[in-house]
């Protein structure tokens, strides 16, 4: 659950709002084969902080914390962040801190800095999220050390062990969910990423790297029908394919915010505000059920109901489970992932949430009279996240 109190929940338009004045990405590329599959996640999180700091004109000593989300780094891994942001010009003064939420973790790790912004523990934080998929590929993953022997016979506890595929596959089954339906879903996620990609939706979000400046898992040409000749992968009759599935890949993103008052008095742009975050627990085998609880938690706790979001950005782990959660909540599916999602877009897993920020804030900009968005995921071991923002017709990019 969120920290936000009801008090500060009820502050609209306040001095004390947790604001959001940049929201950057990498190219989202294609692990082991893409455009990023040689850079290391320290660098890719390197670009992107420095990046925030040249485009934003805040000097790197006045971000006093940052934290960030990633899932498959090994220990290590924090030493590198910290020589990561140090290097691109954020000051050994700066904290660093890291979170594990699987698949929310560059979204929680926005909620945590939300978090100690309005508890005025800090003024300036950011939120970030880095993978490298192709460094630390997901088959590299060892199972857990526990005691098998006394969580063998509680079937919850070793639900949370089962392949992502196989949850998908069992989404399926109980909501009866049909192989076409599911391909022209993520047909449609291809579409929409080519589509917004050739009229530039995604330029100004996208930091480069060296010469990699576009996301490259976008497959324009296929089609359900091509979709359709793909075999299943974790059942011999099920409906998750590869073509039906999020990416893994390779990317960081980097979000920058501060109280209401203190964006005024540097004169910078307000591209959003942070309104609410919630998480929820859901049965492990059907995971990817998550943002259907987690979704109407959120909007509670902020006073909204689904028919006020414009724009919802949904993680497509699978296409299983995103076209349930938009049934299931009755979304209109023209306000889901207007500019395709991870099927298209890749699923690097500790940056995602990050980089849907910066994805969801452009698309409310865009749409000139849109107000509230939503991002929202499942989460690995069976959880849900979800965060409202807001834009304001004042703001600009």
């Amino acid at each position: 659950m969120s920290n936000f109190s009801n008090e500060t929940r009820s502050k609209h338009n306040s001095d004390n709002d947790v604001v959001i004045v940049s929201a950057l990405r990498t190219p989202m590329c294609r692990a082991r084969k893409g455009g990023l599959a040689n850079i290391l996640p320290s660098t890719l999180f390197e670009k992107v902080m420095q990046a925030t700091v040249e485009r934003s004109g805040i000097r790197g000593a006045d971000i006093e914390d940052i934290c960030v989300g990633n899932v498959l780094m090994p220990q290590n891994g924090f030493a590198a962040m910290r020589m990561a942001h140090i290097a691109a010009g954020v000051p050994e003064t700066t904290s660093l801190s890291m979170v594990n939420r699987q698949c929310a973790s560059g979204l929680s790790a926005c909620a945590n800095i939300a978090n100690s912004i309005a508890a005025n523990q800090i003024t300036v934080g950011v939120g970030a999220g880095v993978e490298s998929m192709s460094c630390y590929p997901m088959n590299q993953i060892k199972a857990p050390k526990v005691d098998f022997k006394s969580y063998w016979d509680n079937k919850t506890a070793m639900d949370c062990l089962l392949p992502m595929g196989v949850t998908s596959e069992n989404v399926a089954k109980k909501y009866h969910l049909q192989r076409h339906l599911l391909d022209e879903f993520a047909a449609a996620s291809h579409q929409k990423a080519a589509d917004a990609q050739d009229s530039g939706k995604f330029d100004h979000e996208i930091v480069p790297v060296g010469n990699i400046t576009k996301d490259d898992g976008i497959r324009r040409q296929t089609t359900s029908t091509i979709l359709a000749k793909l075999k299943p992968v974790f059942s011999p009759q099920g409906p998750t394919t590869a073509g039906n599935s999020s990416q893994t890949t390779d990317g960081a993103a980097a979000v920058l915010m501060m109280t209401r008052a203190e964006a005024k008095r540097r004169k910078l742009p307000i591209l959003g505000i942070w309104r609410g975050y919630s998480t929820a627990g859901v049965p492990p085998s059907i995971m990817g059920i998550g943002p259907a609880i987690a979704i109407p938690q959120v909007l509670e706790q902020t006073g909204l109901t689904i028919s006020d979001i414009d724009v919802f950005e949904i993680n497509e782990a699978f296409a299983s489970q995103a076209s349930y959660c938009i049934q299931e909540l009755g979304i209109d599916p023209t306000k889901v992932n207007p500019n395709g999602g991870a099927i298209a877009l890749g699923h690097p897993l500790g940056c995602t949430g990050a980089r849907m920020v910066a994805t969801l804030l452009n698309e409310l900009k865009r749409q000139k009279t849109a107000r509230y968005g939503v991002i929202s995921m499942c989460v690995g071991s069976g959880m849900g996240a979800a965060a409202v923002l807001e834009v304001e017709p004042q703001s600009k990019l």
